[in-house]
């Protein structure tokens, strides 16, 4: 067993049966000067010091001055991809647009041509030390997209990829089938057809072999639209994968109401919002999901989390982790992120970035929060004032341990 004692905070502690709404988010449930115990993988116990068992032979974690709260639940990335696209980032500090990049041949069609031609060893290589990177910085449960193969077999490759990291990394990890991720060059004049590939070749394959968790669909102005999208969830849910799916990234189409009335587990960007929007959500089980990492390097609106979290509805906030619009999946400045240009309090922050993440990929059952029961996935940050200075110190690393499956990384 391990114990960690004389914690000066310890955070977001309790039961969660579902995901933290509105007001709810701005109050951390949390114990001043704590201890927590470990017993194998799992939170065994926690309290306040004052309440603290004997535990003989425990190995002791002396965690005074320094907070202790779950790793963090990132919610929606594109971990596995062939290479980055530093090129296009010159690009567009050049004046270039991200539609005006990916209608000359960049964008996702550049990853989709580099990854087309790369082993699946080799993904799998660099997509395991990015996972590491990423542990190391604090995420403890991720979700992982393919949407950069567009065909049968390099959809595969990458759904194949994920398999095996989630067989190599044991962390909660979810995989998303994105194959509506944008059209391919080879059906630019035949997009009925490869939506058509698919809904009757994608889904029904990668279903029956257990390769993907969810459903994803890019419904955006230029990629695919709301009738297009449903037809897509239509046949997800034939074959049990609940939806997850990118909407108002650049514009509002209607895409949060049909994502709704399929049930959407998570509708993720929301940098354009309407009122129906809004309304849409409201008395739903849809988790929002903001990505403020790509608002951030692409220098578009970011998500109006205000007027989510005003309106009553749950927010999660996650990375999008990807070599074009959002390359760095470093969650601690996405709390900070949270903070300084959504508007959202440090509780708003910490609450999206840990049990609603996870409840926004369904493993709020095994993370997210201090529970008895679940992981003991840890983090116990550097000496700090309140939890406060997580957010307000960015860019700084704050994180002295990290605790996996109850063992010191």
């Amino acid at each position: 067993m391990k114990l960690i004692t004389n914690i000066h905070q310890l955070l977001v502690t309790g039961e969660y049966n579902a995901p933290v709404r509105g007001k709810a988010m701005s109050q951390m449930p949390h114990i001043d000067n704590a201890y927590l115990l470990i017993k194998e993988d799992r939170i065994h116990d926690y309290g306040s010091m004052q309440d603290i068992p004997t535990i003989p032979d425990a190995e002791i974690i002396d965690a005074a001055g320094k907070i202790v709260l779950p790793m963090w639940c990132d919610s929606h990335t594109h971990l596995v991809y062939a290479t980055g696209r530093e090129d296009e980032f010159v690009d567009r500090i050049n004046g270039l647009s991200y539609e005006e990049i990916a209608n000359r041949g960049g964008g996702i069609l550049n990853s989709v041509a580099r990854l087309r031609s790369m082993s699946e060893d080799a993904l799998f290589e660099d997509a395991c030390k990015r996972l590491e990177h990423l542990i190391s910085l604090g995420t403890g449960a991720i979700e992982i997209k393919s949407g950069y193969g567009l065909s049968v077999e390099a959809e595969k490759k990458m759904l194949s990829v994920i398999a095996r990291l989630k067989a190599h990394f044991d962390i909660p990890m979810k995989a998303t089938l994105l194959g509506a991720h944008a059209i391919p060059s080879e059906y630019k004049d035949d997009r009925d057809a490869y939506i058509e590939l698919i809904i009757k070749e994608m889904i029904p394959a990668f279903a029956k072999d257990n390769l993907c968790d969810f459903i994803d669909v890019f419904c955006e102005s230029g990629y695919f639209t709301v009738s297009e999208m449903e037809a897509i969830l239509e046949a997800g849910k034939v074959h049990g994968l609940r939806p997850k799916v990118h909407v108002n990234q650049f514009n509002a189409i209607g895409g949060i109401a049909a994502a709704v009335k399929y049930d959407a587990l998570s509708v993720d960007h929301l940098e354009e919002l309407v009122a129906e929007d809004i309304e849409a959500l409201k008395g739903s089980n849809t988790i929002s999901v903001a990505l403020p990492g790509c608002s951030f390097f692409l220098s578009i609106p970011y998500t109006p989390a205000r007027q989510l979290i005003d309106a009553g509805l749950p927010l999660a906030i996650a990375t999008d982790y990807n070599p074009g619009s959002a390359p760095s999946g470093n969650m601690n400045f996405i709390v900070a992120q949270a903070c300084i240009q959504l508007g959202m309090t440090p509780e708003e922050a910490i609450i999206a970035a840990t049990i609603n993440g996870a409840f926004a990929m369904d493993v709020a059952s095994e993370t997210g929060s201090i529970t008895k029961g679940k992981k003991a996935n840890l983090i116990i940050t550097t000496p700090q004032k309140s939890y406060n200075t997580i957010p307000y110190r960015f860019g700084h690393h704050q994180i002295e341990q990290l605790i996996l499956n109850g063992k010191r990384l």
